[in-house]
């Protein structure tokens, strides 16, 4: 079911305790020299509308928010952003009408790397007033990490940007947004001691051309089976959650 497409007798009448809400969150950002600044939301929203085909009636798919918190990619411009408070409160506002009116399953899944912090802020937030809600969040990437994994043919075998998994998916979702001959892969080599370390660089400090990984390898048949890879998890995801015992209030 898509939250946008239905009307309100419609939508009063979904079995509250028979869904799982899904809320895609992305970005408008640079996405190195050949993908579109729509990358992050087309393929967010391609995994969520194929989990969506998938599961329609266990599913309340709601239009992705395609504003991001994308400060660290300012530098090369091309980026529209939102501050990490305002990113916050905006994930917040989405879920609040809904937890208001008494949906009981929640699963924000994000399409932008900038938006894991804010997304988990914004449940912690809310958690102490919806005790008795299940309130979850998670990129699709790390849901399926292992199954993306196996699709990948470099050495890099985690999402980056712009990389060998974002430019297949946008290949066999928009091919005609994709300036094939301007890809080349953007490595910076990895400090094996610092495994595990965060460290604050914007793109431009960490990238030569505002990606990361292996685009050169991409493929539009690699990618379709990226997107249903990641739909198929999500959806095993959803099942579970569905089967879940409520926390107590």
């Amino acid at each position: 079911m898509k939250f946008h497409e239905m009307t309100w007798p419609l939508l009063r009448a979904v079995p509250r305790d028979k869904v799982v809400v899904v809320a895609p969150i992305a970005a408008c950002e640079q996405h190195s020299l050949h993908l579109p600044t729509f990358t992050d939301t087309i393929l967010v929203t391609g995994v969520a509308e194929t989990l969506e085909k998938q599961l329609p009636q266990q599913v309340l798919l709601l239009p992705t928010l395609w504003f991001g918190a994308s400060h660290h990619h300012l530098p090369f411009g091309a980026t529209l952003s939102a501050t990490v408070d305002l990113h916050v409160q905006m994930i917040r506002e989405i879920l609040l009408p809904l937890l208001e009116d008494g949906y009981l399953r929640f699963l924000v899944l994000n399409g932008h790397g900038g938006n894991i912090d804010t997304m988990k802020m914004a449940l912690r937030g809310l958690q102490p007033s919806y005790r008795d809600r299940l309130m979850t969040a998670s990129s699709y990437w790390d849901l399926a990490e292992a199954e993306l994994a196996v699709l990948a043919d470099g050495p890099r075998k985690v999402m980056g940007h712009a990389c060998e998994f974002e430019a297949s998916m946008v290949m066999a979702l928009r091919p005609d947004l994709v300036r094939v001959d301007q890809i080349k892969n953007d490595i910076r080599p990895a400090d094996p001691v610092l495994r595990g370390l965060y460290i604050a660089e914007d793109m431009k400090q960490s990238t030569t051309q505002g990606a990361v990984g292996y685009p050169e390898l991409a493929t539009a048949e690699k990618g379709r089976k990226m997107i249903d890879a990641a739909a198929t998890r999500v959806g095993e995801v959803v099942q579970a959650l569905l089967a879940r015992a409520l926390p107590p209030a």
